[in-house]
Parts: C-alpha cells; sequence; structure tokens
C-alpha cells in the first residue's frame, strides 16, 4: 500500500507540474529546482527532522524519554544534542520512526539543532538544503 501511494502521488505531481507552460520542457528534477519544491522522499526526511525538533525541545505532547535518549559519553563531535543510537535485534525495528532519524539528527550542525525556533530550524533545514554538504546530507539518506 505505501508504495502504491508513493508511486501514485509522484505521478500526480509530474502531471502536475508538466501543466506549467514554461516549465513543459524541463525534466522533473529541473522543474522542482526552479520552484524550489522538495522531492516527496526529501519531504519526509524534512517531516520527521521537524518532528525531532519538537520533541527534543518540548514543542510536542510527544515525551522525549519514550523516543530518545542524549549521547553522555562525552565523544560527542558536532552538536551537543546528540541522540543515543539504540541497538536492535529485529530488522522490523529498523524502520520505527525513533530508529531512522537518529543517524539524520546527529548529522545537523550546532547551528540548525540549536535553532531559536520552529521557523528559525526550518529555515537552517532549508539552508543546509541549498549548500553543497546539505545536498550529499539528503541524498546519502534518500533511499
Amino acid at each position: 500500500m505505501y508504495h502504491y501511494t508513493t508511486c501514485y502521488f509522484k505521478q500526480f505531481t509530474i502531471k502536475a507540474l508538466s501543466m506549467i507552460p514554461e516549465l513543459k520542457q524541463l525534466a522533473y528534477a529541473d522543474r522542482l529546482d526552479s520552484l524550489k519544491l522538495w522531492t516527496l522522499e526529501k519531504r519526509r526526511v524534512r517531516a520527521d527532522l521537524i518532528e525531532v525538533y519538537k520533541i527534543v525541545h518540548g514543542l510536542s505532547a510527544i515525551s522525549f524519554s519514550s523516543f530518545f535518549e542524549f549521547e553522555n559519553s562525552g565523544r560527542t563531535r558536532g552538536h551537543s544534542l546528540k541522540l543515543r543510537k539504540k541497538r536492535c535485534r529485529l530488522d522490523l525495528r529498523l524502520y520505527f520512526f525513533s530508529k531512522r532519524v537518529v543517524s539524520l539528527w546527529n548529522c545537523l550542525d550546532e547551528r540548525a539543532v540549536k535553532s531559536a525556533s520552529l521557523n528559525c530550524f526550518k529555515g537552517n533545514l532549508a539552508r543546509l538544503r541549498s549548500s553543497t554538504i546539505g545536498q550529499l546530507f539528503l541524498e546519502s539518506f534518500v533511499r
């Protein structure tokens, strides 16, 4: 069902973008870039990171301790809000929200993670998206 919905939505997006006369001759990826839109996969990554930000900073009704714990080994490169990667025995657990976002969150820079507000965090994600390092970052996590 997930795969069907994803394919259907992507086809719908391609069709909708092809209806814009100025963009008709461009490829799908170029149309998205010219309109400054994210691909479906990158939108999911962005939504996951926004949700983690809300959980970590207490802006969500979900308690932090029920999903995550901070890395407190003292050997944290990058930012000070790194999350601990919990081990899992089953492959099924790898695709849970609390498991799949830890690597994404830990790869963000200090400026993004310590944003003063949710809108600042979204702006920092957009900044990361436009940078070369951000492009590599997002591409590495999109399946």
